[in-house]
């Protein structure tokens, strides 16, 4: 075993493969997040920007890649050593598949496909179990480390990681069965705990766009989701901009909300702050009668999709749209962040320091 494994205690290793997932969501989502918005209106009367959308599509799609290779860099591992993690973590993501007898241009064949960025927590399980072998093995190989490594960490381990994928993701499958109970509840009720319950979740590995098409969110369900992501979101802005330069606050208001998960994983109270902001902004959703689809239901303010849908389902105008959607999450979440440290001392807005760094 090696020397830093013996040295390494859980809880640091545990942050490190957070602390490299975190930067790779933020790196790999925000060219999306934010070019995304300006070049869908033009992208039916313009080559360029069609093509410039499903780049920074595409360039997302390289989440867990990014994420193993961050991973280990976390680790101190050398170049090779990365891109085995990284290579790992893209095979047990579950970010392509295989698929057989697809008819293309009159032709027949099997095909891999990319399937999204894949799940988040079983990227970092299998980028956790690659660094954990490399540790393990350390020079014991010597010069047929390059042969032997790749074969033993890079596939071997992505092919554990991706047999444990199905069980893995059975995690967003159970969460997303708890939500959709609240469906069923009067409709104040239901935007309060679906709002609260998407706004931790955005702050967490689970994916709330997966989670919002895994259960079909549709109606004051998705807005009062996207209301959670959104609430969110404003009150990370208001509590990380007094303790971070300021592309931390930024990077968060252009959806990279998940920059503060490790903060969150080792200090929870963060959530509370998030979930209060959610319920308070949540209760316009049924007032107004705003509604939302599955595909809109986890995004929140990123590129505007849940307050579009939301203004499309409604009859409120676009002034209501931006007060209920902008201006109320941001008052409300500037209100309760100041609360906690001014009034009822619950935390120091020290615990909001972005680790991705």
């Amino acid at each position: 075993m090696s020397e830093s494994l013996k040295k390494e205690t859980v809880g640091s290793f545990l942050l490190k493969v957070l602390n490299g997932t975190t930067i790779a969501i933020v790196v790999a989502l925000i060219p999306n997040a934010i070019l995304a918005t300006f070049l869908k209106p033009f992208v039916a009367n313009s080559v360029f920007c069609a093509e410039l959308l499903h780049i920074v599509q595409v360039f997302q799609f390289f989440t867990p890649i990014m994420a193993g290779a961050l991973i280990a860099q976390q680790f101190k591992l050398s170049p090779m050593h990365m891109v085995i993690v990284g290579g790992a973590a893209y095979i047990g993501s579950g970010a392509w598949r295989f698929v057989t007898n697809v008819t293309i241009a009159d032709k027949t064949a099997n095909i891999f496909q990319l399937a999204g960025i894949g799940d988040v927590i079983n990227t970092m399980i299998t980028a956790a179990l690659a660094v954990l072998v490399l540790q393990l093995i350390g020079n014991k190989l010597g010069s047929l480390s390059i042969v032997f490594l790749p074969i033993i960490v890079g596939t071997g381990v992505g092919y554990v990681g991706w047999k444990i994928l199905p069980f893995v993701s059975q995690i967003t499958t159970l969460i997303g069965h708890g939500i959709n109970a609240f469906t069923t509840l009067q409709p104040i009720l239901m935007s309060i705990l679906i709002s609260m319950s998407f706004a931790i979740i955005i702050i967490s590995p689970i994916s709330t766009v997966a989670i919002g098409l895994a259960i079909g969110l549709t109606g004051i369900g998705s807005a009062a989701a996207g209301m959670g992501v959104a609430a969110c979101a404003a009150f990370l802005v208001c509590a990380t901009l007094r303790v971070n330069k300021p592309g931390v606050p930024i990077a968060i208001a252009l959806g990279a909300m998940k920059m503060m998960m490790p903060n969150f994983l080792t200090t929870p109270i963060i959530g509370l702050g998030a979930a209060l902001t959610a319920a308070i902004s949540s209760l316009s959703i049924p007032l107004l009668g705003m509604g939302g689809t599955p595909g809109s239901a986890g995004f929140g303010l990123v590129g505007f999709v849940s307050p579009l849908a939301a203004l499309n389902s409604s009859n409120v105008g676009i002034l209501v749209i931006v007060l209920t959607w902008v201006v109320v999450p941001f008052v409300v979440g500037f209100i309760i962040d100041r609360l906690f440290v001014d009034v009822l001392h619950l935390y120091k807005n020290d615990i909001f320091k972005s680790k991705a760094n």
